[in-house]
């Protein structure tokens, strides 16, 4: 870069000019610094000074890249013969024009690589201008005119033959930076030839005509200019420069430019701010011959054309019945796919990959490049395919379904494969894929993250339509989420399922979305095979060099209708008349290459017979195979499979902790190192735990910190996340402390002991979807580790409700895949509305597998049977023992933990330690502790309440508070799967019991009421004494919103809902 100063005096000389129009003449030139404009211009004139000025500013500070996008569109302005004499430029100011800005850095930095680059006036300047015993004024001595003027410049003390060199020459790199610019909008991507260029303005319109900047006129260049040459440098494709060519005649630029820009593919990289990033792209992209294959690799290429294309017209024609959402149209995408796997292997040591598919060609991506067994998706085609691996196993269609499988490259190297099962969620599995990723690459000592990559294909309709892409391309820049970028393969069919493209998207591009992480774009013509695999090679270079996302958009058609039954003619009549007049994409490339003397049609068509032949010898073989996806990577390989699982009864497990062990994981948690200076607020909070500790209780957030300290102590990583989750929403969790003084962090839980795993905390952003979606995935991979996502609060849940419902609650019994992953939610009702209540319970035990309406044969088994288990305590010890439950058995469940905010800090909520201690365990259910003190012992008690979480507070002050001594609350700790044993043993305690009571603080609509009923109901018909009862609701009415934002209805409220408590009869 030039030095600030240097750049300083370029860009006050730019502003001392001005372009205004006289009375008699055309233009004078002008810069405003301003930025206002009063004259009039022209029509081939635009008003270009706020650009010029604030790019010349950009100059002056050192931000180059912003001068180079004022620039890129801006057509070199015409200058008059006659300028003011109060303005007119010494000859140094001839070339700090604004325009020349971006031009003048350029040759700057070829000067400071190679004085000998730049022409010898430009090396006078430079030289000059780094000799600060000259003034600045006299730096510049002009050349000899290189090329005669077509209009000198008769203006007293400018050399008009430099000037109109130097303008011509800034012509010229406009024209080529206007290629760069919009090019691709004018590439020849779409197979259908339908695609005059990206921009569209309804659905009776092609678009916007071709770009004037593109347009040799527009520089005023006309056929006489076309054979004028001029030097290959910098803006003018320097890498086209060889020995024996130093420059190129304007036509041949031209022609270079519409080769690289104008072609079967169009690049979009100059949204990315970043210059070194930029001249990486040009240096593989602005060359004569950026794609060259050997014969040996356009075989490839071919053999994995014809595979794809062979595998659908295969299905299609033995299972003509089935939907497979084929590949016809794209098959292109086979050999790019297969290209970027094998490049990435073989070139960057790419060993593992995480892929997040579309169903559109996913049967065929399986079959032929993901290392699925054909034989198996010929079974599952058959419908033979086991269903018994689990109790009630729901299975799914086949193209949801994952695989692990591996691919073998062309020089040898393994690459393991993973395919996530996905629902028709479109874009759903984007955050998932990443998150699995991401546990990958730290499961696999991979920091650098360039032996672990994740792929994602996409929809074009889709990624332009979910909001969770945009989610999940905000998590990548994170640390806590980076997976060292995603390549992001756009299978862009022109339609989404009937709707056209003017209807899908507001944007020009179904791949815009990616410009927000700066992400280079290739948009490719589907069947420019060779350019397909080019690009996805190019892509996986990005990738391994710059660590970031890159996409590829295929444009190709969609040959049949959504699915093979659909009729796309009905709503896509033109479109269709032209799909059903192409020439398939394998057919042209066997035609380039036969006539290119690469292949004879013989060796093709030799190729073509051994495929299908092997299609059909595999089939045959397929005939007894069943389909199975009981296969785990190796974190699992420790645990029990779900097959196990169905077959075995597990006991419990052990999750209490020595005194010394609690003694120890406090200290830590509660002690900062010398000299920290905490918040003094802080500081009293911390005080007031270690006081509590020493009298021998546990409040929630000590009791969660002794659950997360002590599995690092046990190498089990602790991984939590969420918004605000290092203090936490309500202040109660303080992991990591910040020093008042000098700003540093200090996170107790991660330095407990050298040999300690890690314990990660990470605020996320205000995302809910795409972050949850990502700590699943983490989960996917890592067994492990005890991963908790925290909601703000419990409300924002439902943003993520894709995920729960279609992974968390049903991934296993629909595709066995296991999770442990932890959802903690706050929920609880305190006047404060709708979105800051309720994390709406019902609707998590609406997703609950277990049957409720009969008292269970073998309770044992609940929790292994589950789907997902869901808890709302009351006290720190259940906190503490069903967070390490979690970690300790010997296999993975979702947990969901619903906690109060109000209890977090209540006297009712504390735990003694030797809770935690002993023989102590998760209590599911917890017995009245008042009886034979408060209360009556149960042999007098006439009502039983039974209740769950903070309600409990309410019931049990009113209760005293009144001296109401004959009725007892019992709590149900663990909602999912349901405490069958012990909630009958709880009732049979109280035999003289004429009432019994649910309450709950939410709406009768709400809670838990819909599902408890049923299962009180069985379990009181399995009791000695109270068979013949019926359980009783205490709760709120109905309503459609969750909770009252007025705080004297919440009273009324409570005050109803207590009453009823204490009096509703049968």
């Amino acid at each position: 870069m030039m030095l600030y100063a240097q750049r300083t005096l370029v860009a006050r000389e730019a502003f001392k000019f001005r372009y205004r129009r006289t009375t008699s003449v055309g233009y004078c030139l002008s810069i405003v610094r301003s930025g206002a404009c009063s004259c009039v211009q022209p029509k081939n004139l635009p008003c270009a000074q706020r650009t010029f000025a604030s790019a010349a500013e950009a100059l002056a500070r050192g931000e180059s890249h912003i001068a180079q996008h004022q620039f890129q569109d801006i057509p070199l302005v015409p200058i008059s013969s006659d300028l003011d004499k109060d303005s007119q430029p010494s000859i140094s100011d001839s070339f700090l024009q604004g325009g020349a800005a971006n031009y003048i850095d350029e040759m700057f930095r070829s000067w400071k690589q190679d004085p000998k680059s730049v022409h010898v006036s430009w090396r006078t300047y430079f030289r000059n201008m780094e000799d600060r015993s000259r003034p600045a004024s006299e730096a510049f001595q002009p050349p000899p005119g290189l090329v005669s003027s077509r209009q000198p410049l008769a203006t007293p003390g400018l050399d008009s033959g430099q000037t109109a060199e130097v303008l011509l020459h800034l012509k010229v790199q406009h024209l080529v930076r206007a290629y760069q610019s919009r090019g691709h909008y004018h590439a020849k991507t779409d197979p259908l030839g339908e695609r005059v260029n990206a921009l569209h303005v309804g659905p009776n319109q092609s678009g916007l005509a071709r770009a004037v900047e593109l347009e040799p006129s527009y520089y005023d260049f006309t056929e006489k200019d076309m054979d004028r040459h001029f030097n290959l440098g910098p803006g003018i494709l320097p890498r086209y420069a060889t020995e024996g060519r130093k420059s190129m005649n304007l036509r041949d630029i031209i022609a270079a430019c519409e080769q690289r820009y104008c072609g079967s593919y169009g690049v979009e990289y100059l949204h990315i701010p970043d210059r070194a990033k930029r001249d990486w792209l040009r240096d593989r992209l602005e060359i004569p011959n950026p794609a060259k294959f050997s014969r040996e690799e356009k075989r490839r290429i071919l053999d994995g054309l014809i595979w794809g294309t062979s595998f659908e017209r295969f299905l299609a024609a033995k299972f003509p019945n089935e939907k497979r959402f084929g590949l016809d149209g794209s098959e292109g995408l086979v050999p790019g796919v297969m290209s970027m796997i094998d490049h990435s292997a073989d070139v960057h040591g790419v060993q593992d990959i995480t892929i997040g598919s579309c169903h559109r060609g996913r049967l065929t991506m399986l079959g032929t490049v993901y290392g699925k067994a054909p034989e198996a998706i010929f079974a599952e085609f058959a419908g033979r395919v086991r269903s018994d691996m689990l109790r009630n196993m729901a299975g799914d269609v086949k193209y949801h379904l994952g695989h692990q499988g591996q691919r073998v490259s062309p020089d040898g190297h393994t690459v393991d494969i993973s395919v996530l099962a996905n629902p028709s969620h479109l874009e759903a599995v984007d955050p998932v894929a990443t998150g699995r990723a991401f546990a990958t690459q730290r499961l696999n000592n991979d920091p650098k993250k360039k032996r672990n990559m994740c792929v994602t294909l996409h929809g074009d309709a889709a990624i332009a339509g979910q909001g969770v892409v945009y989610e999940t391309l905000g998590l990548s820049r994170l640390p806590a989420y980076d997976v060292g970028g995603t390549i992001r393969l756009v299978v862009n069919n022109q339609v989404g399922f009937t709707a056209d493209v003017h209807c899908s998207r507001s944007t020009p591009y179904a791949s815009d979305i990616a410009k927000v992480v700066d992400a280079p774009i290739f948009h490719v013509n589907a069947d420019d095979v060779e350019s397909v695999v080019f690009l996805c090679k190019l892509a996986a270079d990005w990738r391994a060099t710059f660590h970031s996302d890159c996409v590829v958009d295929i444009i190709c058609y969609r040959k049949f209708g959504h699915n093979e039954f659909d009729q796309p003619s009905f709503t896509q009549p033109l479109m269709y008349q032209k799909v059903a007049a192409q020439t398939p994409s394998l057919d042209k490339y066997v035609q380039k290459l036969v006539s290119e003397g690469s292949f004879t049609m013989e060796e093709i068509d030799c190729l073509r017979e051994s495929v299908w032949n092997r299609l059909n010898e595999i089939y045959d073989s397929s005939k007894g195979f069943v389909s199975s996806r009981e296969a785990f990577t190796a974190p699992w390989q420790s645990l029990k499979s779900p097959e196990s699982l169905k077959n075995e009864v597990l006991l419990p497990v052990t999750t209490a902790i020595d005194e010394a062990i609690v003694e120890q994981v406090a200290a830590k948690a509660l002690s900062v190192p010398s000299g920290f200076q905490l918040h003094s607020n802080l500081e009293r909070i911390l005080t007031g735990r270690k006081k509590a500790l020493d009298n021998g209780t546990v409040d929630w957030s000590t009791a969660e910190a002794l659950a997360f300290g002590t599995l690092c102590l046990e190498k089990h990583p602790v991984r939590l996340t969420g918004q605000d989750v290092q203090r936490g929403t309500f202040s109660q969790r303080h992991a990591v402390l910040h020093d008042q003084e000098t700003g540093e962090s200090w996170t107790p839980l991660n330095n407990l002991a050298v040999e300690q795993a890690p314990f990660e905390v990470e605020n996320s952003p205000l995302s809910e979807f795409g972050a949850l979606g990502f700590e699943y995935g983490v989960t996917l991979a890592d067994p492990h580790s005890l991963v908790m996502w925290e909601a703000q609060f419990g409300d924002f849940a439902n943003n993520t409700q894709v995920i729960i419902d279609n992974f968390i609650a049903s991934g296993e019994t629909k595709w066995l895949d296991r999770s442990g992953l932890v959802l903690s939610l706050p929920h609880g009702y305190d006047g404060q509305g709708a979105e800051h209540s309720s994390a709406r319970i019902e609707r998590f035990l609406m997703l609950c597998s277990e049957e409720g309406r009969i008292y269970p044969s073998e309770p044992e088994r609940a929790h292994q049977d589950a789907n997902m288990g869901l808890v709302y305590m009351t006290t720190p010890a259940n906190y503490f023992h069903v967070l390490r439950r979690q970690m300790r058995r010997e296999y993975r469940k979702p947990l969901v933990i619903f906690f109060s905010k109000s209890l977090l800090r209540h006297p009712l909520t504390r735990s003694d330690i030797a809770d935690f201690t002993g023989s102590s365990t998760f209590q599911p259910v917890i017995t009245d502790p008042e009886h034979g003190q408060a209360i009556e012992d149960p042999e007098s008690i006439q009502r039983v309440i039974i209740c769950s979480g903070q309600v409990y507070a309410a019931i049990q002050k009113h209760r005293e508070a009144v001296g109401i001594k004959d009725v007892a609350i019992t709590r149900i700790e663990e909602l999912h799967p349901f405490p069958w044993a012990e909630v009958k043993s709880n009732l049979n305690q109280y035999k003289n019991a004429k009432t019994i009571v649910w309450a709950q603080e939410e709406h009768y609509n709400g809670g838990a009421w819909h599902y408890i009923r049923d299962r009180l109901d069985a379990v009181l018909n399995e009791t000695e004494h109270l068979a013949r009862r019926r359980v009783l609701f205490a709760g709120r009415g109905t309503s459609a919103s969750p909770a009252t934002g007025l705080k004297h209805v919440h009273y009324a409220e409570e005050k109803a809902l207590l009453h009823d408590v204490f009096n509703v009869q049968n």
